[in-house]
Protein backbone atom coordinates (compact mmCIF):
# COMPACT_ATOMS: atom_id res chain seq x y z
CA UNK A 1 0.00 0.00 0.00
CA UNK A 2 2.73 2.48 0.62
CA UNK A 3 4.58 1.54 -2.54
CA UNK A 4 1.34 2.36 -4.14
CA UNK A 5 0.45 5.70 -2.25
CA UNK A 6 4.36 6.42 -3.58
CA UNK A 7 3.99 5.61 -6.79
CA UNK A 8 -0.03 7.73 -7.16
CA UNK A 9 2.42 10.62 -5.49
CA UNK A 10 5.04 10.36 -7.83
CA UNK A 11 3.11 10.80 -10.67
CA UNK A 12 0.90 13.73 -9.30
CA UNK A 13 4.16 15.70 -8.47
CA UNK A 14 5.08 14.86 -12.37
CA UNK A 15 1.99 15.83 -14.15
CA UNK A 16 1.58 19.04 -11.64
CA UNK A 17 5.02 19.95 -12.73
CA UNK A 18 4.14 20.01 -16.55
CA UNK A 19 0.66 21.10 -16.12
CA UNK A 20 2.25 24.20 -14.07
CA UNK A 21 4.96 24.90 -17.28
CA UNK A 22 2.08 24.52 -19.76
CA UNK A 23 -0.59 26.93 -17.81
CA UNK A 24 2.07 29.56 -17.49
CA UNK A 25 2.72 29.82 -21.19
CA UNK A 26 -0.86 29.35 -22.14
CA UNK A 27 -2.09 32.22 -19.60
CA UNK A 28 0.46 34.05 -21.03
CA UNK A 29 -0.77 33.97 -24.72
CA UNK A 30 -4.24 34.39 -23.31
CA UNK A 31 -3.45 37.77 -21.69
CA UNK A 32 -1.40 38.73 -25.02
CA UNK A 33 -3.16 36.99 -28.11
CA UNK A 34 -6.35 35.48 -27.47
CA UNK A 35 -9.04 36.67 -29.51
CA UNK A 36 -11.78 35.07 -28.13
CA UNK A 37 -14.51 36.11 -31.11
CA UNK A 38 -12.11 33.99 -33.72
CA UNK A 39 -12.99 31.10 -31.72
CA UNK A 40 -16.74 31.80 -31.74
CA UNK A 41 -16.92 33.02 -28.00
CA UNK A 42 -18.27 36.64 -26.61
CA UNK A 43 -15.47 38.93 -26.47
CA UNK A 44 -14.22 39.47 -22.98
CA UNK A 45 -16.62 43.05 -22.54
CA UNK A 46 -19.33 41.23 -22.78
CA UNK A 47 -18.41 38.84 -19.89
CA UNK A 48 -21.13 39.17 -17.29
CA UNK A 49 -20.23 37.72 -13.32
CA UNK A 50 -23.44 38.23 -12.25
CA UNK A 51 -24.77 34.95 -13.23
CA UNK A 52 -24.07 31.85 -13.84
CA UNK A 53 -26.52 32.03 -17.07
CA UNK A 54 -29.48 34.54 -18.38
CA UNK A 55 -32.00 35.68 -16.16
CA UNK A 56 -35.59 34.09 -16.33
CA UNK A 57 -38.11 35.39 -18.74
CA UNK A 58 -40.03 38.11 -17.27
CA UNK A 59 -43.38 36.27 -17.12
CA UNK A 60 -41.32 33.54 -14.53
CA UNK A 61 -40.20 36.69 -12.27
CA UNK A 62 -43.04 38.36 -12.23
CA UNK A 63 -45.11 35.61 -11.20
CA UNK A 64 -42.75 34.28 -8.05
CA UNK A 65 -42.74 37.59 -6.88
CA UNK A 66 -46.56 38.18 -7.20
CA UNK A 67 -46.59 34.93 -4.59
CA UNK A 68 -43.94 36.05 -2.63
CA UNK A 69 -45.68 39.35 -2.11
CA UNK A 70 -49.05 37.91 -1.64
CA UNK A 71 -47.84 35.87 1.29
CA UNK A 72 -46.01 38.77 2.97
CA UNK A 73 -49.34 39.78 2.85
CA UNK A 74 -50.98 37.02 4.27
CA UNK A 75 -52.43 35.41 1.76
CA UNK A 76 -51.30 31.76 1.23
CA UNK A 77 -53.52 30.79 -1.80
CA UNK A 78 -51.49 31.89 -4.13
CA UNK A 79 -48.91 30.14 -2.88
CA UNK A 80 -50.88 26.91 -2.57
CA UNK A 81 -52.19 27.73 -6.62
CA UNK A 82 -48.57 28.15 -7.81
CA UNK A 83 -47.35 25.21 -6.05
CA UNK A 84 -50.37 22.46 -7.43
CA UNK A 85 -50.03 24.28 -10.75
CA UNK A 86 -46.21 21.73 -11.17
CA UNK A 87 -48.97 18.60 -11.05
CA UNK A 88 -46.84 15.46 -11.20
CA UNK A 89 -43.73 17.40 -12.69
CA UNK A 90 -41.86 16.49 -9.35
CA UNK A 91 -38.39 18.55 -9.88
CA UNK A 92 -40.67 21.31 -10.91
CA UNK A 93 -42.88 21.18 -7.79
CA UNK A 94 -40.06 21.02 -5.86
CA UNK A 95 -38.47 24.30 -6.56
CA UNK A 96 -41.45 25.81 -6.48
CA UNK A 97 -41.48 24.28 -2.50
CA UNK A 98 -37.78 25.59 -2.30
CA UNK A 99 -39.04 29.25 -3.44
CA UNK A 100 -41.65 29.30 -0.64
CA UNK A 101 -39.40 28.13 1.65
CA UNK A 102 -36.88 31.29 0.97
CA UNK A 103 -40.52 32.98 1.22
CA UNK A 104 -41.11 31.43 4.75
CA UNK A 105 -38.01 32.21 5.83
CA UNK A 106 -38.84 35.73 6.07
CA UNK A 107 -42.29 35.36 7.36
CA UNK A 108 -43.81 32.54 7.83
CA UNK A 109 -47.01 33.60 9.20
CA UNK A 110 -48.79 32.95 6.15
CA UNK A 111 -47.68 29.20 5.87
CA UNK A 112 -48.97 28.80 9.32
CA UNK A 113 -52.41 29.80 8.03
CA UNK A 114 -52.53 27.91 5.28
CA UNK A 115 -51.96 24.84 7.74
CA UNK A 116 -54.70 25.80 9.73
CA UNK A 117 -57.35 26.10 6.68
CA UNK A 118 -56.08 23.02 4.80
CA UNK A 119 -54.53 20.64 7.83
CA UNK A 120 -54.78 17.92 5.23
CA UNK A 121 -52.54 20.04 2.79
CA UNK A 122 -49.48 17.43 1.45
CA UNK A 123 -47.55 20.63 0.28
CA UNK A 124 -48.46 22.83 3.29
CA UNK A 125 -47.01 20.15 5.50
CA UNK A 126 -43.86 19.57 3.33
CA UNK A 127 -42.97 23.28 3.52
CA UNK A 128 -43.32 23.34 7.21
CA UNK A 129 -41.17 19.63 7.64
CA UNK A 130 -38.11 21.34 5.68
CA UNK A 131 -38.32 25.07 7.27
CA UNK A 132 -37.42 22.64 10.25
CA UNK A 133 -34.16 20.57 8.34
CA UNK A 134 -33.52 24.09 7.20
CA UNK A 135 -33.70 25.52 10.60
CA UNK A 136 -31.91 23.00 12.22
CA UNK A 137 -28.72 23.56 9.86
CA UNK A 138 -28.68 27.11 10.25
CA UNK A 139 -28.01 26.40 14.23
CA UNK A 140 -25.23 23.58 12.82
CA UNK A 141 -23.40 25.99 10.04
CA UNK A 142 -21.63 24.42 6.79
CA UNK A 143 -18.83 23.70 8.18
CA UNK A 144 -16.96 20.65 8.85
CA UNK A 145 -18.07 18.60 12.03
CA UNK A 146 -15.00 19.57 13.93
CA UNK A 147 -15.30 23.38 13.43
CA UNK A 148 -18.88 23.18 14.82
CA UNK A 149 -19.58 23.96 18.76
CA UNK A 150 -20.53 20.75 21.13
CA UNK A 151 -23.82 22.58 22.00
CA UNK A 152 -24.60 23.69 18.14
CA UNK A 153 -24.51 20.31 17.18
CA UNK A 154 -26.47 18.58 19.87
CA UNK A 155 -29.16 21.36 19.09
CA UNK A 156 -28.60 20.02 15.62
CA UNK A 157 -29.19 16.66 16.32
CA UNK A 158 -32.36 16.97 18.44
CA UNK A 159 -34.26 19.19 16.07
CA UNK A 160 -33.97 16.44 13.07
CA UNK A 161 -35.76 13.92 14.59
CA UNK A 162 -38.96 16.30 14.90
CA UNK A 163 -38.37 17.43 11.15
CA UNK A 164 -38.58 13.99 10.31
CA UNK A 165 -41.38 12.77 11.64
CA UNK A 166 -43.30 15.99 10.39
CA UNK A 167 -42.06 14.99 6.94
CA UNK A 168 -43.65 11.17 7.71
CA UNK A 169 -47.03 12.81 8.49
CA UNK A 170 -47.10 14.60 5.35
CA UNK A 171 -45.74 11.58 3.00
CA UNK A 172 -49.30 10.39 4.96
CA UNK A 173 -51.38 13.08 3.54
CA UNK A 174 -50.51 11.87 -0.36
CA UNK A 175 -48.98 8.62 -0.76
CA UNK A 176 -47.46 9.42 -4.69
CA UNK A 177 -45.96 13.05 -3.98
CA UNK A 178 -42.05 12.36 -2.91
CA UNK A 179 -41.42 15.75 -1.26
CA UNK A 180 -42.20 14.49 2.00
CA UNK A 181 -39.37 12.06 0.99
CA UNK A 182 -36.91 14.51 0.04
CA UNK A 183 -36.69 16.12 3.15
CA UNK A 184 -35.92 13.30 5.49
CA UNK A 185 -33.22 11.89 2.76
CA UNK A 186 -31.63 15.59 3.28
CA UNK A 187 -31.93 15.08 7.00
CA UNK A 188 -30.85 11.67 7.22
CA UNK A 189 -27.13 12.62 7.26
CA UNK A 190 -27.35 14.91 10.01
CA UNK A 191 -29.85 12.35 12.11
CA UNK A 192 -26.81 10.13 11.94
CA UNK A 193 -28.99 7.69 9.93
CA UNK A 194 -27.33 4.21 9.50
CA UNK A 195 -26.91 2.59 5.51
CA UNK A 196 -30.03 0.55 6.12
CA UNK A 197 -32.22 2.72 7.44
CA UNK A 198 -31.14 5.74 4.56
CA UNK A 199 -31.67 2.92 1.72
CA UNK A 200 -35.07 2.32 2.78
CA UNK A 201 -35.94 6.51 2.63
CA UNK A 202 -33.97 6.55 -0.88
CA UNK A 203 -36.23 3.14 -1.70
CA UNK A 204 -39.57 5.10 -1.13
CA UNK A 205 -38.75 8.14 -2.79
CA UNK A 206 -37.69 6.76 -6.25
CA UNK A 207 -40.12 4.84 -6.28
CA UNK A 208 -42.30 8.13 -6.42
CA UNK A 209 -39.74 10.24 -8.21
CA UNK A 210 -37.13 7.68 -9.86
CA UNK A 211 -35.19 10.85 -11.12
CA UNK A 212 -35.60 13.62 -9.18
CA UNK A 213 -32.74 16.05 -9.02
CA UNK A 214 -32.75 17.37 -5.70
CA UNK A 215 -33.31 13.97 -3.64
CA UNK A 216 -30.14 12.48 -6.06
CA UNK A 217 -28.04 15.97 -4.55
CA UNK A 218 -28.99 15.18 -0.64
CA UNK A 219 -28.19 11.23 -1.83
CA UNK A 220 -25.20 12.13 -2.68
CA UNK A 221 -24.34 14.33 0.09
CA UNK A 222 -25.11 11.31 2.32
CA UNK A 223 -22.63 8.93 0.52
CA UNK A 224 -19.83 11.00 0.27
CA UNK A 225 -16.74 10.64 3.16
CA UNK A 226 -17.29 13.66 5.01
CA UNK A 227 -20.95 12.19 6.26
CA UNK A 228 -21.69 8.34 5.86
CA UNK A 229 -19.73 7.15 2.90
CA UNK A 230 -16.70 7.00 1.11
CA UNK A 231 -15.31 8.49 -2.13
CA UNK A 232 -15.95 4.97 -4.00
CA UNK A 233 -18.90 4.60 -2.91
CA UNK A 234 -20.16 8.50 -3.86
CA UNK A 235 -18.64 7.92 -7.55
CA UNK A 236 -20.49 4.58 -7.77
CA UNK A 237 -23.99 6.48 -7.07
CA UNK A 238 -22.81 9.28 -9.17
CA UNK A 239 -22.03 6.90 -12.33
CA UNK A 240 -25.27 5.45 -11.76
CA UNK A 241 -27.09 8.76 -12.03
CA UNK A 242 -25.80 9.36 -15.41
CA UNK A 243 -26.81 6.16 -16.47
CA UNK A 244 -30.27 6.41 -15.48
CA UNK A 245 -30.99 9.92 -16.46
CA UNK A 246 -34.15 10.09 -19.12
CA UNK A 247 -33.63 12.64 -21.98
CA UNK A 248 -34.91 16.51 -20.98
CA UNK A 249 -33.20 15.91 -17.59
CA UNK A 250 -29.90 17.53 -15.66
CA UNK A 251 -29.97 14.65 -13.62
CA UNK A 252 -26.66 13.26 -15.50
CA UNK A 253 -25.29 16.81 -13.31
CA UNK A 254 -25.21 15.19 -10.20
CA UNK A 255 -21.28 13.55 -11.39
CA UNK A 256 -20.06 16.69 -11.77
CA UNK A 257 -21.01 17.53 -7.90
CA UNK A 258 -19.32 14.43 -7.23
CA UNK A 259 -16.47 15.42 -8.95
CA UNK A 260 -16.50 18.42 -6.92
CA UNK A 261 -16.91 16.95 -3.56
CA UNK A 262 -13.65 14.52 -4.13
CA UNK A 263 -11.63 17.71 -5.24
CA UNK A 264 -12.58 19.39 -2.11
CA UNK A 265 -11.23 16.44 0.04
CA UNK A 266 -7.80 15.53 -2.30
CA UNK A 267 -6.41 17.31 -5.37
CA UNK A 268 -4.41 13.58 -5.79
CA UNK A 269 -7.90 11.60 -5.82
CA UNK A 270 -9.39 14.07 -7.94
CA UNK A 271 -6.82 13.86 -10.53
CA UNK A 272 -6.51 10.43 -10.80
CA UNK A 273 -10.26 10.06 -11.57
CA UNK A 274 -9.76 12.51 -14.08
CA UNK A 275 -9.01 9.89 -17.04
CA UNK A 276 -11.58 7.52 -15.93
CA UNK A 277 -14.28 10.23 -15.83
CA UNK A 278 -13.73 11.69 -19.67
CA UNK A 279 -16.08 8.89 -21.07
CA UNK A 280 -18.24 9.76 -18.46
CA UNK A 281 -18.46 13.49 -19.20
CA UNK A 282 -18.69 12.93 -22.98
CA UNK A 283 -22.13 10.78 -21.84
CA UNK A 284 -23.21 13.95 -19.97
CA UNK A 285 -22.56 16.73 -22.58
CA UNK A 286 -24.82 14.57 -24.62
CA UNK A 287 -27.34 14.59 -21.81
CA UNK A 288 -27.38 18.18 -21.47
CA UNK A 289 -27.81 18.91 -25.40
CA UNK A 290 -31.50 17.43 -24.67
CA UNK A 291 -32.18 19.32 -21.68
CA UNK A 292 -34.34 22.87 -22.57
CA UNK A 293 -32.49 25.60 -22.95
CA UNK A 294 -34.29 27.72 -20.41
CA UNK A 295 -33.73 25.01 -17.51
CA UNK A 296 -32.43 27.52 -15.14
CA UNK A 297 -30.38 23.94 -13.32
CA UNK A 298 -28.02 23.65 -16.67
CA UNK A 299 -26.25 27.10 -16.81
CA UNK A 300 -24.55 26.49 -13.43
CA UNK A 301 -23.83 22.40 -14.74
CA UNK A 302 -22.33 23.61 -17.92
CA UNK A 303 -20.16 25.40 -16.11
CA UNK A 304 -19.25 22.61 -14.17
CA UNK A 305 -18.65 20.75 -17.02
CA UNK A 306 -16.40 23.05 -18.92
CA UNK A 307 -14.32 23.19 -15.74
CA UNK A 308 -14.05 19.27 -15.38
CA UNK A 309 -13.54 18.83 -19.07
CA UNK A 310 -10.45 21.27 -18.66
CA UNK A 311 -9.01 19.54 -15.73
CA UNK A 312 -9.51 16.27 -17.93
CA UNK A 313 -7.76 17.71 -20.85
CA UNK A 314 -10.66 17.97 -23.10
CA UNK A 315 -9.97 20.62 -24.73
CA UNK A 316 -12.15 20.69 -27.85
CA UNK A 317 -15.66 19.54 -25.91
CA UNK A 318 -14.65 22.64 -23.19
CA UNK A 319 -14.76 24.70 -25.86
CA UNK A 320 -18.02 23.52 -27.04
CA UNK A 321 -19.25 24.00 -23.88
CA UNK A 322 -18.07 27.24 -23.21
CA UNK A 323 -19.61 28.59 -27.04
CA UNK A 324 -22.67 27.29 -25.23
CA UNK A 325 -22.44 28.82 -22.00
CA UNK A 326 -22.03 32.40 -23.59
CA UNK A 327 -20.80 35.85 -21.78
CA UNK A 328 -22.24 34.63 -18.30
CA UNK A 329 -19.43 33.61 -15.88
CA UNK A 330 -20.87 33.99 -12.09
CA UNK A 331 -20.41 30.87 -11.33
CA UNK A 332 -18.59 28.82 -8.36
CA UNK A 333 -15.81 27.37 -10.34
CA UNK A 334 -14.15 30.81 -11.42
CA UNK A 335 -15.04 31.84 -8.26
CA UNK A 336 -13.44 29.44 -5.64
CA UNK A 337 -10.74 31.39 -3.40
CA UNK A 338 -11.46 34.98 -3.88
CA UNK A 339 -11.06 34.61 -7.44
CA UNK A 340 -12.06 37.29 -9.83
CA UNK A 341 -14.45 35.43 -12.04
CA UNK A 342 -14.13 37.27 -15.09
CA UNK A 343 -10.38 36.67 -15.07
CA UNK A 344 -10.88 32.80 -14.30
CA UNK A 345 -13.60 32.75 -17.17
CA UNK A 346 -10.97 34.30 -19.38
CA UNK A 347 -8.47 32.33 -18.83
CA UNK A 348 -10.58 28.75 -18.88
CA UNK A 349 -11.85 29.50 -21.94
CA UNK A 350 -8.58 30.84 -23.85
CA UNK A 351 -7.07 27.49 -22.36
CA UNK A 352 -9.65 25.75 -23.97
CA UNK A 353 -9.37 27.20 -27.10
CA UNK A 354 -5.49 26.99 -27.29
CA UNK A 355 -5.14 23.92 -26.17
CA UNK A 356 -7.62 22.52 -28.64
CA UNK A 357 -5.72 23.67 -31.86
CA UNK A 358 -8.68 24.97 -32.97
CA UNK A 359 -7.65 27.58 -36.09
CA UNK A 360 -9.11 30.69 -35.27
CA UNK A 361 -11.34 32.33 -37.66
CA UNK A 362 -9.53 35.11 -39.66
CA UNK A 363 -10.30 38.51 -39.35
CA UNK A 364 -12.94 40.23 -41.78
CA UNK A 365 -11.48 41.80 -44.12
CA UNK A 366 -12.98 45.89 -44.87
CA UNK A 367 -12.23 47.12 -48.15
CA UNK A 368 -11.83 50.43 -48.78
CA UNK A 369 -13.64 52.13 -51.84
CA UNK A 370 -11.82 51.61 -55.22
CA UNK A 371 -10.85 54.73 -57.36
Amino acid sequence: MTVFLAVVLGVFVVVRCSLFVTHRRVNAWVGEQFVASAYGLPPREQLDPRRPGPPPPAHRKEERQAVADAAWEGDWKPAERYVRAAGDDWDERWARLELLLHVAREDDAWLDAWRAAEPGNCDAATLHASIMVHRAWEIRGIGYAHEVTTSNMNRFRAMLPAAIEEARQAALLDPANPGPWVVMVTAARGAQYRHAQFEQLWEELVARAPHHYEGHWQALQYWCAKWHGSNRRMMWFARKAVRKAPPGSPLAGIYLHALDELTERSATAALAAMPMARSVMKQIAASFDQVAPDDERLPALRHLLAHYMLRSMMYAPALKQFRLIGPWCGAQPWRKDGRNPVIAFETARGTAAKLSRTRPAPPPQVYGMGR
